[in-house]
């Protein structure tokens, strides 16, 4: 129930900051989730006893989101020079690569896929609600198959709840609901061949997406990356998907 409730008041707001609000507030609401996921990335990177510079990666994933054209190498190259700079404030150097290694990290592996959702948004705002509804109707699919008809497990050592029946409606589901989302409301004209198996690579992104997740909490020896999300756990654990799928998306919609 907590999670069907949690859903209900995110789907709204989701809506409203995709098609309604000014595109200022959108660019604002996907600093603000990054900086979220950021903030529970950098609690699991503490887990493993590393001291990533949490003030300096919150203003460079902000600035990588909110800025646009801003060159991202030089935003990357800029951060690092900032980063090692740091490092000279502290009294112990003994961990510092692992610190700037990892505070790098976590900048681009969440705010880079957020700065590609700003551009599919720019393109057509239903290029970024196309990922976001499938992350969503996947997680629901693999979640309720998964606990009716899963079986086998699908990578028991990384994510002990997921298994393959889970995956395969994740999947169907995703691709049904997703070309049907394309084909009627066309955004740069999209075929229904084609609208199918981006449905399916974005929903394999997703997938792995949660995975990669898993892994990194599983290193960090926890359950949720947080709690802030009643039935989801932490924001990071709600956005997982969208960190491969978004820039899956943007590959096919830019380049294609």
């Amino acid at each position: 129930m907590k999670r069907v409730l949690t859903a209900l008041l995110l789907i709204p707001l989701a809506l409203a900051c995709n098609f309604y609000l000014p595109l200022l507030v959108t660019w604002a609401a996907l600093v603000l989730v990054a900086l979220l996921c950021l903030r529970e990335y950098f609690s699991l990177a503490e887990k493993l006893s590393f001291r990533p510079f949490r003030v300096a990666g919150y203003g460079a994933g902000a600035v990588w989101i909110f800025a646009r054209g801003v060159p991202e190498t030089a935003l990357l190259v800029l951060v690092v020079v900032a980063l090692l700079l740091l490092t000279l404030l502290r009294r112990d150097f003994s961990g510092a690569l692992g610190d700037v290694a990892s505070t790098l990290f976590g900048v681009v592996y969440i705010a880079g896929p957020f700065a590609l959702g700003r551009e599919l948004h720019l393109v057509d705002p239903h290029w970024l609600f196309f990922v976001l509804l499938l992350n969503w109707v996947g997680d629901s699919a693999a979640m309720y198959c998964g606990r009716a008809f899963g079986r086998r497990k699908m990578a028991p050592m990384i994510s002990p709840n997921k298994t393959w029946a889970g995956a395969v409606a994740s999947l169907a589901v995703a691709a049904i609901v997703g070309a049907g989302y394309l084909y009627y409301f066309q955004p740069n004209g999209v075929a229904l061949w084609v609208a199918v198996l981006l449905s399916i690579w974005v929903n394999v992104a997703a997938q792995f997406g949660d995975l990669a997740e898993s892994a990194l909490k599983r290193g960090a020896a926890v359950k949720d990356s947080g709690g802030m999300l009643p039935g989801h756990g932490g924001m990071l654990d709600r956005m997982d998907g969208l960190l491969f799928s978004l820039p899956a998306c943007y590959l096919v919609v830019r380049f294609l």
